[in-house]
């Protein structure tokens, strides 16, 4: 059996009664950085052998995986912090097992979006998950995509580049009232809303560190985000 295992985002405490059970029952954990994983067993007291699996060296792993499924061993997938597979490593290995009619359960667990969608105060009925942008090339041609788009708007995003990217949606999308939430369940757990030109001031004075999710507004969202204090 295959378990595709969400793990805490921040908090340790996150963690679900089942997901322990599950890395304490199956024989290899595979994770994205075994040290940030170790901490997160010793945490539970769990000793488990614990590999790697992470962009550089996956299609090395992709055959040992099967190979150990097939030897009729218990694999579990984790990442760094959240649910594997969502803008992580993962998706080509879980297509390659269910290639070989080796099955696949997934484990939920804590998402830093559906975490922050939840409490943004945005309309998340329909949501368009962008991911991380491109750095360079694509990324005009991708806001300009964006920019008749109905629906709520998700991007995953680095502190060095939050910036560029507000810059971004301002120059391309236009004024629009903006949703950041970033280490969300850790200490320095911060929500900050606003138009994006009062976000941008915010940051040219103060930057910001740590793991960010940022919700655009729809285009035809008229709300009442604008009356709102930023907060």
């Amino acid at each position: 059996m295959f378990y595709v295992v969400g793990t805490p985002i921040g908090n340790l405490e996150d963690l679900t009664f089942r997901a322990k059970k599950v890395l304490e029952e199956v024989d290899y954990i595979f994770a994205e950085d075994t040290r940030v994983t170790k901490r997160l067993l010793s945490h539970y007291e769990i000793e488990k052998t614990v590999y790697q699996y992470h962009e550089h060296n996956k299609l090395h792993q992709i055959q040992n995986v099967i190979n150990l499924l097939k030897g009729n061993k218990n694999i579990a997938l984790v990442t760094d912090a959240g649910t594997p597979c969502i803008s992580d490593p993962g998706f080509e290995l879980v297509n390659e097992i269910l290639k070989n009619n080796l099955k696949v359960v997934g484990i939920p667990g804590a998402s830093s979006i559906i975490t922050g969608a939840s409490i943004s105060g945005l309309d998340m009925r329909r949501m368009a998950y962008e991911g991380f942008l491109p750095k360079k090339k694509g990324r005009q041609t991708l806001f300009n995509k964006l920019k008749d788009e109905e629906r709520t708007i998700v991007i995953l995003e680095s502190p060095n580049r939050i910036l560029k990217t507000l810059k971004d949606v301002r120059e391309y999308l236009g004024e629009r009232y903006v949703v950041i939430t970033r280490e969300l369940t850790k200490i320095y757990e911060e929500i900050t809303r606003g138009n994006v030109s009062q976000i941008i001031e915010k940051l040219e004075k103060k930057p910001i560190k740590g793991e960010i999710v940022l919700f655009i507004r729809a285009i035809n969202d008229d709300g009442i985000y604008f009356k709102n204090k930023e907060k």
